[in-house]
């Protein structure tokens, strides 16, 4: 004899087609993801665009050049000398790669604004040939 599921405190019956809950991800995934909004976003500005490669660019170059001031302190200053060659070097790199990471960033998004000017084209003449 088969007993249908009951619910956490054993009272109720429920039938197998109620425990199945319905899920509205993948509607709220769609409505979300990031490929939508270029057919409805409106044109943002260049800062909106670019905030954020032109601070990790500012923000590397202002490390690495002061890791050549710290690096550059071990030559001239004698006590805490290791100290100086020790850290001095890590914020070099850390500027360094930052300062990279930033200067490639650019041109990506430069060539996803202009994959998307291109979706938005194809999309209007498909809307023009298509909805007639």
């Amino acid at each position: 004899m088969e007993v249908s599921p009951k619910s956490p405190d054993g009272s109720e019956k429920f039938p197998q087609s109620k425990e199945l809950i319905t899920s509205n991800t993948a509607s709220t995934l769609c409505m979300s993801s990031r490929s939508e909004s270029v057919w409805t976003s409106t044109p943002r500005s260049k800062w909106e665009i670019y905030h954020k490669p032109v601070i990790v660019v500012s923000v590397g170059a202002a490390t690495f050049l002061f890791g050549t001031v710290i690096t550059s302190l071990s030559c001239f200053l004698p006590h805490n000398k290791n100290v100086y060659k020790m850290c001095g070097p890590a914020f070099l790199s850390l500027g360094l790669m930052l300062l990279v990471c930033g200067l490639v960033w650019i041109p990506i998004i430069r060539k996803k604004q202009k994959q998307r000017q291109k979706s938005q084209f194809l999309q209007s003449l498909k809307s023009f040939f298509f909805n007639r």
